[in-house]
């Protein structure tokens, strides 16, 4: 009897793990994962960029004060991309080497530790004569890494995106399959002045971060929760003006909502003299005339954009429509980029399940790892079509090893089986998007571009240097550093004490030490133009 191929998007079922018992459990483990959905629109829904759309409210609502954001905070847009259950990010994806940087090679046993044999480690060429360490993206990324070609596949032209993206990787522990690492630094990067004209913070998770992974106990602000957005009607359902706008235009239904203001202003006092009640009630209907003035004609639906969706879009139409996992996580993640690099968002979190996949073949790894990329690549993609910058953050909780042992199926293309966790070989990485050219490394006393391209390091038989940086062994550290990278992107990186006191990150020297990138705006980015362009960038 032939033996059954395995689905790769069926559930993790490990002897060495308990039963899961939490949704975290059954989010790492591919028995659960976020939904998406499609939803159509009616002749309203041509407009790819929502700012196109923009009108004014009447002259005597304009002044009122409701706390109503039109163009959010001009930030740098920022998505980080949560792989729940331990995935492998460091050398069979991005490279991560010796003191010197991602070019002072680890030992082969080293890299055999992290699923790469001998005959394919950094430092040797491949069939074609192309070297195994591949700096396309400015970050050095293994050549055959399944991120890596995720991302090109998202991409018409890799080689002009590659021209516009650099990125860093920080080696640093993490606790193997657990949603308790402080992993999610988005409300850091909300504090670092990071808002949206809708909503501050969106995640595809139901959860106080908007992912798997928690965030750190000092950035906890009950005041600041995400709201979840996993699928194309949620973006739609934040601005939604029910059946107003089907039966009047949308310059019409604006005037109605104006006018259930102006008699609600009249009739308050009568009502009640509590100035909170009274602001509350005002304010809702002033938030909903703004609503329908800004969006509604204009609806956010991602499917409905073609850059995003159809023949020339990033996703085919078969591939967004897809009942499948690609699918729902396609629909996912153009969800949250159509938000967040609009500027309807300010930061977001999008969290993919199912990558606890140690255990046996590679296959399942490379297949995962290939999704998590065209995700990525879509978000670096949109950014480019539309013409801002992206601070893009890729993390996990833990990560894992090979023995040795080697999957030669077509998906498991001649590397080594994940067969344990090993929270040693974690790290995480950012890329930093730039319309304008690629992000410049920073120097400091001692320290070369290639030691603030990778921010600590591992020996060389491949594991993390625990006192390498304050991040190497510590995940609130992790998360503090990349706010401080985001802040250095501004310029504002003399301002992180404000933002995150007790930081732990050292003194001035110290913290220029574990920045990456010298800045790449000023101040904050210019609103899009109709065109999707942005004036100079």
């Amino acid at each position: 009897m032939a033996k059954r191929t395995r689905n790769f998007d069926d559930p993790l079922c490990h002897p060495d793990h308990a039963r899961p018992v939490t949704r975290r459990d059954f989010l790492s483990q591919g028995f659960i994962s976020g939904s998406a959905y499609a939803v159509g629109g009616g002749m309203l829904s041509m407009f790819s960029n929502p700012r196109e759309a923009m009108a004014a409210l009447s002259g005597d609502l304009d002044t009122v004060g409701c706390g109503i954001a039109t163009e959010g905070a001009g930030k740098i847009p920022f998505i980080c991309f949560d792989l729940a259950g331990g995935a492998n990010i460091a050398n069979s994806n991005v490279l991560v080497g010796r003191e010197g940087g991602q070019m002072d090679f680890l030992n082969t046993s080293g890299y055999e530790k992290m699923g790469l044999p001998g005959d394919m480690v950094p430092g040797l060429t491949d069939g074609a004569g192309l070297p195994y360490a591949n700096t396309d993206f400015g970050l050095a990324f293994h050549s055959d890494s399944a991120f890596k070609r995720g991302m090109e596949a998202s991409m018409p032209d890799p080689a002009l995106r590659a021209s516009q993206l650099n990125g860093a990787i920080i080696p640093a522990r993490s606790d193997n399959d657990t949603g308790n690492n402080p992993h999610n630094p988005t409300k850091g990067i909300a504090r670092a002045g990071a808002d949206g004209s809708i909503l501050t913070i969106a995640g595809s998770e139901n959860s106080p971060s908007g992912g798997n992974s928690t965030e750190p106990v000092m950035l906890m602000d009950p005041e600041l929760q995400p709201t979840k957005v996993d699928r194309p009607s949620d973006v739609t359902a934040l601005v939604d003006t029910g059946e107003l706008v089907g039966i009047l235009s949308a310059r019409d239904a604006t005037a109605v909502m104006e006018s259930a203001y102006r008699l609600s202003q009249e009739k308050m006092g009568v009502v009640t003299n509590d100035m909170i009640i009274q602001d509350m009630v005002r304010c809702g209907y002033m938030k909903a005339a703004d609503i329908a003035d800004r969006f509604g004609s204009t609806p956010l639906d991602p499917g409905l954009d073609p850059m995003i969706v159809g023949p020339q879009g990033i996703f085919s139409q078969a591939e967004f429509m897809a009942n499948s996992r690609d699918g729902s996580e396609f629909r996912k993640t153009a969800a949250v980029m159509k938000l967040v690099m609009n500027g309807f968002a300010g930061a977001a979190t999008i969290e993919m399940g199912g990558y606890d996949y140690h255990g046996g073949a590679r296959a399942e790894g490379e297949v995962k790892d290939f999704r998590a990329g065209r995700c990525m690549g879509a978000c670096i993609e949109y950014a480019g079509r539309i013409g801002v910058p992206l601070m893009m953050y890729v993390f996990s909780d833990g990560s894992l090893s090979s023995n040795g042992a080697i999957d030669n199926s077509p998906e498991g293309r001649g590397k080594g089986e994940w067969v344990s966790d090993n929270s040693s070989t974690a790290g995480a990485f950012f890329m930093v998007f730039n319309p304008a050219g690629r992000a410049q490394l920073r120097t400091s006393p001692g320290k070369t571009e290639a030691q603030h391209q990778q921010l600590g390091y591992m020996d060389g038989g491949g594991s993390v240097q625990r006192a390498a940086t304050p991040m190497s062994n510590n995940v609130n550290q992790l998360v503090n550093a990349v706010v401080l990278n985001y802040m250095a992107l501004h310029g504002e990186e003399g301002l992180f004490e404000g933002v995150i006191p007790n930081h732990g990150l050292g003194n001035p020297a110290m913290r220029d030490s574990l920045t990456a990138f010298q800045p790449i705006v000023t101040g904050v980015n210019p609103p899009l133009l109709p065109t999707g362009e942005t004036p100079g960038l």
